[in-house]
């Protein structure tokens, strides 16, 4: 270190001529077009996953329209208990779409959750062989969403009545873990006229299901819905408003179709009408709308979810695959969870209410907060729009 301090010292004309040298050296290199196109493309890449997010993620929704997903096999995978539960549960999956988002929206999840369910279906204004749809004689447009939800129950029930137990209704930016909603399904009759979702307190007595987590509905709903419901202007709303999931919510309860409790046994929910960053990290503005509407109270982090979560909305293509790859395809090696089925129901019997129980960690789902604290609601007060993402 004495010698080098001491020739800097004594020799300085020297030093500084060889570091105009090494500058000259360096700037010769990185002007080339090489360099320059590359540092051109790290900055490009740099701003794209900073500064101009939505930009990123626009890109990356643009590369999955036509991507190819190819097979991700696991050889050794025991799925007997899920494959029990798919001939024992039969679920029927219709997904509303319209022509604009066939491409962009509805066949991404045919190629991630969709193609879990017994059977698949797209509701849309136009035909598509690819998905495949059904064209319903509807209008497009968020005004119409409560004739289109009536006119594809209309179909499901004349075609597939018989080919399903349940009856589950998404979005076509709704990600669903199949298995998991099968899982909550299993316990209960089919015949048992009730619909589970993320239960909504205002408006409807009893609660109403968010249109955007997705609603199921028991073969003996669907069947009042149809049958008793969509005829008698008494019961159902005739013709079409834009917020088709309070409305089917007022229908379901004057056809005496119970509002289901899809929270898991510690009370944390299962069905969610934001992507998962926005659950497990919430906006806290208590005058948000969302946490007026909730009809039960949930704590906050990871104890808002459930381990057997079922549902998410505002999910786009790309996240699709993403939730696909996490959820099926990445294990902990070494972690088993030991799975057993519930016990079944008569039928018009229901689970009981989750234990209102402080839990031994800091993870409770219900404490004595939660208890002191309860959220009031304006009953004047206007939902945001059940509605297709645009």
């Amino acid at each position: 270190m004495y010698l080098k301090r001491e020739f800097i010292v004594r020799h300085p004309i020297i030093v500084f001529t060889a570091g105009i040298a090494v500058g000259i050296c360096l700037i010769k290199i990185f002007s080339t077009p090489a360099a320059i196109d590359s540092f051109d493309s790290y900055v490009t890449q740099q701003s794209s996953f900073g500064a101009d997010i939505s930009n990123h993620y626009k890109i990356i929704n643009e590369s999955v329209l036509d991507r190819h997903v190819a097979s991700h096999d696991h050889l050794y995978e025991n799925t007997s208990l899920a494959d029990q539960l798919k001939r024992e549960v039969r679920l029927l999956c219709w997904v509303m779409t319209n022509p604009n988002n066939h491409k962009k929206k509805a066949r991404h999840v045919k190629r991630t959750w969709g193609k879990r369910c017994n059977i698949l279906l797209f509701m849309s204004s136009a035909a598509d062989d690819e998905l495949p749809t059904v064209k319903l004689d509807v209008e497009e447009g968020r005004p119409n969403l409560w004739r289109k939800v009536k006119e594809a129950f209309k179909y499901v029930y004349k075609h597939h009545y018989n080919d399903a137990d349940w009856f589950y209704k998404a979005d076509d930016d709704t990600y669903a873990v199949v298995e998991n909603l099968r899982y909550m399904l299993y316990p209960y009759s089919p015949e048992t006229p009730v619909h589970f979702g993320c239960k909504f307190k205002p408006f409807v007595k009893q609660g109403y299901m968010s249109g955007g987590a997705g609603y199921v509905l028991s073969k003996e709903a669907l069947r009042r819905f149809v049958v008793e419901g969509i005829p008698d202007p008494k019961m159902c709303l005739p013709g079409t408003v834009i917020n088709e999931d309070i409305e089917i919510g007022k229908c379901m309860e004057n056809l005496n179709v119970t509002a289901g409790d899809s929270r898991d046994v510690n009370g944390r929910g299962r069905m969610f009408p934001f992507v998962p960053e926005q659950i497990l990290i919430p906006y806290k503005d208590p005058n948000f709308w969302y946490w007026k509407y909730l009809y039960y109270k949930t704590d906050d982090g990871l104890d808002c979810c459930s381990d057997n979560a079922i549902s998410f909305h505002y999910v786009p293509p790309n996240f699709m695959y993403v939730l696909d790859y996490l959820i099926y395809h990445l294990h902990p090696f070494g972690v088993i969870r030991a799975q057993r089925l519930p016990a079944k129901l008569k039928v018009g019997e229901f689970l009981p209410a989750p234990r209102e129980e402080v839990a031994n960690s800091n993870e409770d789902s219900m404490d004595d907060d939660d208890r002191i604290n309860k959220t009031t609601i304006n009953e004047t007060q206007t939902e945001p729009d059940a509605r297709e993402v645009e």
